[in-house]
């Protein structure tokens, strides 16, 4: 099947079917379902929208996901233990007394 032929039974212009396969950003992704309407390749429509084959995607999400953080009862004992730190050795420790 031609270029222009192509372009015809998907109902869109030459000119466009080159951007199309040039990978241009522009084109609609309409456009380009028609096209794959048209060459008989409707199966891969799915494999489109199918997130979990989204690497990019899937990597984005991933960074937008909260960090896991330190909980009270960790950050407390932390700062016991710096202001432990500073005060020397016969400062009083965070879990017990020092002797």
């Amino acid at each position: 099947m031609s270029a222009a032929e192509l372009a015809v039974r998907s109902g869109t212009s030459a000119s466009t079917l080159t951007r199309l396969e040039k990978g241009d950003a522009g084109v609609g992704v309409g456009t380009l379902a028609d096209v794959l309407v048209a060459l008989g390749l409707q199966a891969r429509l799915a494999d489109l929208v199918d997130i979990r084959t989204d690497d990019v995607g899937l990597a984005l999400a991933d960074e937008r996901l909260p960090k896991r953080g330190r909980s009270y009862d960790a950050r407390i004992r932390a700062q016991k233990r710096k202001a432990a730190e500073k005060q020397g050795d016969d400062a009083i420790d965070p879990d017990g007394a020092a002797f």
